[in-house]
């Protein structure tokens, strides 16, 4: 199944509209919401479970009325997001105030995934590329580069050939949907 996405039999395609955005799948428990992509699976006893936020910034959890509002995360913790644009995967982690020379990332491509890593110790994460998973691709670190620039560190992986391809694919099968649901019908109220 190389290069095929692997997605539940009941499938519909949203796109979130936000014009540095690429084009996101949505399948039965996702939601898109206006700057990103979220999933929600089942819990064991079959109800909805937790949002788990993929691309965009995650919501802030609401104080439930056990929970104490003296103790909060502090405002100077790093802050790990994404946000893609057309041609690339990004991600951005604020709130971190050390030079480029300090960052290392790259690629353990038995893992699957991409680790941050600073000689001074101070910064380590691992994360991974679902879309790569969800299409059978391996990690490139050819295609992995960063930037640090307003105490905020910016990971950029450039989408391979082929979710380009299936992106644009996804792109004129959203415009004829559009057509076909632009139609003028003749609809009745009482």
């Amino acid at each position: 199944m190389q290069g095929h996405l692997a997605v539940p039999l009941c499938i519909s395609w949203q796109w979130d509209g936000v014009p540095d955005n690429g084009i996101v799948p949505q399948t039965a428990g996702q939601s898109v919401t206006p700057r990103g992509r979220k999933w929600r699976e089942k819990n064991t006893l079959g109800g909805s479970g937790k949002w788990q936020v993929e691309v965009g910034e995650p919501t802030s959890p609401l104080l439930g009325a056990l929970e104490s509002e003296l103790i909060t995360e502090s405002s100077s913790n790093p802050v790990f997001m994404r946000k893609d644009t057309l041609s690339s995967f990004q991600w951005r982690i604020r709130n971190l105030p050390y030079p480029k020379e300090v960052y290392s990332v790259s690629v353990e491509e038995e893992q699957r995934c991409c680790v941050i890593r600073t000689t001074n110790k101070k910064y380590y994460k691992k994360f991974s590329i679902p879309d790569l998973d969800r299409y059978h691709l391996p990690l490139d670190a050819a295609a992995l580069s960063f930037a640090h620039a307003n105490n905020t560190l910016i990971i950029t992986y450039q989408k391979p050939k082929e979710i380009l391809a299936a992106e644009e694919q996804l792109q004129k099968e959203l415009k004829k949907i559009k057509a076909a649901n632009s139609g003028d019908g003749d609809c009745k109220t009482q």
